[in-house]
């Protein structure tokens, strides 16, 4: 057994599970390679030259698997026969559009109904330019990476990839159908929640907590004010309960323990749980129908957007 005396005493040195987040690291360098492959997909489509100074289309993106919903499903307000911008079309207003099957790609639905329900997963793995992903990594190669130090690589990875899917299963049901999702936000949403878990449940083990709290509240208000969208929301939800259940939170007494055995056990039920409903809501017709106030997370309503109507 690891004894409570050293566990403290790891904890105030910020000594972790291990010395290194191989899993941060390895993620770190997956998204760069897959963000140099956006740019090229994106070079030889519309012709210009591989430049981290430009954004991948919006076509581009869901091409190579942004959350879309209408990839995923049937959606009543974006039919099969719509038409988006060819991959190659750099005009504005579009000049050569492209059936909804051919920009979704990966090889169309074969005829059925829309079925990529992959994309709940790769948008983690995308982004949306150079600058997306440099402020991503800002975070993931400090808190996260600190984070995984500290739960140990395993846990991190079911912990990260949690926070993420769900986050794009939450933004599924209740952001805007017809703008395509990417980015790793939701995953280190997750991890930050995690951060806060390891604060106040070791709140006297922690060197000058109160200093450490106020960088955390900084670190929260940039992230709400660079857009606090469903899938950010529901990365730090998820962040929290898989935090509850497996982050190594140091028990005093017999009833602390005994306390966090039964948070844990909650906190497992409650994943399953959201997970199953938000699914199943995704799939059905009107997921908006469960929430009708929560695209307003991510949207003003104007005109412009059909008053975030999709």
């Amino acid at each position: 057994m690891y004894p409570l005396e050293d566990r403290i005493a790891d904890k105030k040195a910020g000594v972790g599970v291990q010395r290194r987040p191989y899993v941060v690291w390895f993620f770190s360098l997956t998204m760069l390679a897959v963000l140099i492959y956006e740019l090229v997909v994106n070079q030889k489509a519309q012709g210009t030259p591989v430049s981290f100074h430009v954004r991948p289309s919006q076509s581009a993106l869901i091409n190579v698997g942004a959350r879309f919903p209408a990839c995923m499903k049937d959606v009543e307000s974006i039919p099969l026969t719509t038409e988006f911008a060819c991959l190659n079309d750099t005009a504005n207003p579009v000049t050569e559009a492209c059936p909804l099957e051919n920009i979704c790609g990966f090889g169309g639905f074969h005829g059925e109904e829309p079925n990529q329900w992959f994309r709940f997963v790769t948008p983690v793995f995308l982004h949306a330019g150079i600058i997306h992903y440099l402020l991503n990594m800002l975070a993931q190669l400090t808190v996260s990476a600190q984070v995984e130090k500290e739960m140990g690589s395993p846990f991190f990875l079911v912990l990260y990839m949690a926070a993420g899917i769900f986050g794009n299963v939450l933004g599924g049901n209740f952001a805007l159908v017809g703008v395509p999702s990417v980015g790793a936000s939701g995953a280190i949403f997750g991890t930050t929640a995690v951060a806060w878990i390891d604060l106040f449940a070791h709140w006297r083990y922690q060197y000058q907590p109160m200093k450490k709290l106020a960088w955390m509240v900084v670190e929260l208000i940039i992230g709400i004010a660079l857009g606090f969208i469903p899938s950010h929301l529901g990365g730090l939800l998820m962040g929290l309960l898989v935090g509850m259940a497996f982050y190594p939170i140091i028990s005093p007494s017999l009833r602390h323990r005994s306390i966090v055995i039964a948070l844990r056990v909650g906190a497992a039920a409650l994943i399953v749980i959201l997970f199953v409903v938000l699914i199943r809501n995704f799939y059905t017709s009107n997921p908006y129908a469960a929430c009708l106030w929560c695209r307003y997370l991510s949207c003003i309503p104007t005109s412009s957007n059909n008053y975030c109507k999709g």
